[in-house]
C-alpha cells in the first residue's frame, strides 16, 4: 500500500513537540498547571499497545543467504506481521510474493504515534500543523487499505476540528465494519471540550475497551433503536463532556461492562449507576454533584479522588451487596447516604500533621481498630512526631493486625532519613497488641510526595486489593 510520508523536519511555528517530560506533548504555554497535571495523568494511564517501535530487526549471518523465515507456516508469519508496527508491517508486502498477502490477512494494531517521523515516535505534535495532518492522512490510509480486524487502535496525535467531520465519520464507519476491539481516541483541541463524537461510535459493536479523551459524548437521544455496546467491558472518559442521561444510557446498553472511569469531566455531572456487571467505578478530577449507585449487584470498588471541592457532593448507596472498597470521602465535602441513613460532617477535620500527641492518647480504642483492622498501608511518611504517634496508636490497639507497610517519602534530607530510621526502630519496640504481625518499610518511588490515586491499579481487577503494595521491595 502507499503511505503518505510524514515530514522529517517541522516548519517553524507549527508542530514543535513539547518537552520530553510531558507525555501529552501539547505546548506548555497553552495550559494552566491544573490542565497540565490532568493531561499528564491521563496520557500516563493510556493502555500500552501490544507492539512497540523500540526493538530493531536484523538478519542473522548466513553464508548461503537462505531465506529461512519465509519457510515458516502462514499462521506463524501472520503472527510476526501482527507484532510489527503498522508501517513496518505494511512494508513486508514488498519482500517477496510469499509475504505479499500476509499483511492483509493478519490483524492490524494501529498506533498513530508509530506513524510520526523517525526520531519523534511517541513525541506527539505540540500544535496542529504539517506533522499532525500527515499522521491523520496515514491513519485514513491504513484504515482504508487493511480489511481488519483491528484488535488495538490508539489515536492520540490528531487535532480534529469541525472541518474534519467527514474524516471522523469515515473512521468510525471503517472501525465498526472492520471489527475494532480496543479503541483509545484522544483529540487534541484546546481549549476544551472540542467536537461532539459522531453517533456512529455506537456502531462499533465489537468494542471491548474504549478510552475517550477531549470529546463531547454523542447525544444518545438521537441514536437509532438498538444502539448498544454488547461486548464493552471497560469505558474511560477523560477531559470530556457527558450528560447524566447519556451516561445512564451507556450503562443500560453495555451488559458486560465491568470498569467505568471518569476523569476531568468538564461540566457538572450527576451520575446514576445501574448496571448488572459493573465491578469498578472511579471518579477523579471532575465536577460532581451526586453519584447515586442505584442497582449494581456486582460493584466491588467505588473510588473518588481529587474532585472539585468548591461544591458539596452526595454519594448515595442503594443496592450494592458486593461493595468492598469505598474512598476517598472527605469530611465537609462529601455526604454519604446508605439506604435511608445519611452520614454528613459539617466541618473538615484537621490534617493529621496538625493533630497533637494528646489526640492519640485521649480516645478509647476504636472498635474497628481493635477487632477488625488486619493491614495498614502508610504512604509517603514524612517522619513527623504526630505520624509516629498515629502508627503507635494502631500498633498498640489493633489486635488483629497482620502487617503494617510503610512507604517513606523519597526526598527527605539525610538527617531526616536517619531520624526516621531511628523512629521505625522505636516503633518495632512498641507494645504491639497483635502477637503475629509484620512491620515492613521501603522508600517511595514517587517524587515530591507521590499520589493517592492510580487509575491502572484501581481498575486492575486481577489484584484483589487495589491498595496492595509489592512486598518484595519492603525491608524488615
Amino acid at each position: 500500500m502507499s503511505w503518505p510520508s510524514c515530514p522529517t523536519t517541522d516548519p517553524v511555528g507549527e508542530d514543535t513537540t513539547g518537552p520530553p517530560a510531558t507525555r501529552h506533548g501539547l505546548a506548555p504555554e497553552t495550559l494552566s498547571p491544573d490542565d497540565n497535571e490532568l493531561l499528564e495523568f491521563l496520557y500516563a494511564s493510556l493502555p500500552e499497545p501490544p507492539v512497540s517501535t523500540f526493538p530493531s530487526l536484523c538478519c542473522a549471518a548466513d553464508e548461503n543467504r537462505t531465506d529461512r523465515v519465509s519457510r515458516l507456516p502462514d499462521d506463524l508469519l501472520r503472527r510476526v506481521v501482527y507484532l510489527l508496527p503498522a508501517k513496518e508491517g505494511a512494508r513486508t508486502t514488498v519482500l517477496s510474493s510469499r509475504w505479499r498477502g500476509l499483511w492483509h490477512s493478519a490483524p492490524l494494531v494501529l498506533v498513530d504515534t508509530h506513524l510520526l517521523p523517525v526520531g519523534d515516535a511517541g513525541a506527539r505534535p505540540a500544535r496542529a500543523g504539517v506533522s499532525s495532518r500527515a499522521v491523520t492522512k496515514a491513519v485514513s490510509a491504513a484504515l482504508e487499505a487493511h480489511p481488519g480486524p483491528f484488535p488495538f487502535v490508539s489515536l492520540t496525535c490528531s487535532f480534529i476540528v469541525g472541518a474534519d467531520r467527514p474524516v471522523l465519520a469515515r473512521w468510525f464507519h471503517l472501525l465498526a465494519t472492520k471489527g475494532v476491539e480496543v479503541l483509545v481516541f484522544f483529540n487534541r483541541p484546546w481549549p476544551l471540550p472540542g467536537l461532539r463524537l459522531p453517533s456512529s461510535l455506537f456502531s462499533c459493536a465489537s468494542l471491548r475497551r474504549l478510552w475517550i479523551g477531549a470529546w463531547v459524548f454523542p447525544d444518545t437521544a438521537t441514536l437509532p433503536r438498538g444502539a448498544a455496546f454488547p461486548n464493552l467491558r471497560e469505558l474511560v472518559l477523560g477531559c470530556s463532556v457527558i450528560e447524566a442521561k447519556d451516561l445512564k444510557f451507556v450503562l443500560a446498553v453495555s451488559p458486560l461492562l465491568e470498569i467505568l472511569a471518569i476523569s476531568g469531566i468538564q461540566t457538572l455531572l450527576h451520575a446514576r449507576l445501574a448496571n448488572p456487571s459493573l465491578r469498578c467505578a472511579q471518579f477523579c478530577l471532575s465536577i460532581l454533584g451526586e453519584v447515586a449507585v442505584v442497582d449494581a449487584p456486582n460493584l466491588e470498588r467505588l473510588f473518588f479522588c481529587h474532585n472539585t471541592k468548591s461544591m458539596s457532593m452526595t454519594v448515595k448507596i442503594a443496592h450494592v451487596p458486593k461493595l468492598r472498597f469505598l474512598g476517598y470521602l472527605e469530611p465537609g465535602v462529601h455526604t454519604l447516604q446508605i439506604g435511608d441513613t445519611i452520614i454528613k460532617s459539617e466541618e473538615t477535620l484537621e490534617p493529621t500533621n496538625k493533630l497533637g500527641v494528646k489526640f492519640w492518647k485521649d480516645p478509647a480504642p476504636i472498635e474497628c481498630v481493635r477487632s477488625h483492622i488486619k493491614t495498614l498501608y502508610f504512604r509517603e511518611l514524612h517522619g513527623t512526631r504526630n505520624e509516629f504517634k498515629f502508627l503507635t496508636f494502631i500498633a498498640e490497639n489493633a489486635r488483629k493486625l497482620e502487617g503494617m507497610y510503610i512507604v517513606v517519602k523519597n526526598d527527605l534530607s539525610r538527617s531526616a532519613r536517619e531520624a526516621t530510621a531511628a523512629k521505625l526502630t522505636d516503633l518495632r519496640c512498641a507494645n504491639w497488641a497483635s502477637r503475629d504481625y509484620k512491620l515492613l518499610y521501603r522508600t517511595s518511588t514517587f517524587p515530591g510526595g507521590g499520589t493517592l490515586w492510580s487509575l491502572e491499579l484501581g481498575t486492575c481487577l486481577s489484584f484483589d486489593d487495589p491498595f496492595y503494595c509489592h512486598l518484595g521491595s519492603f525491608r524488615l
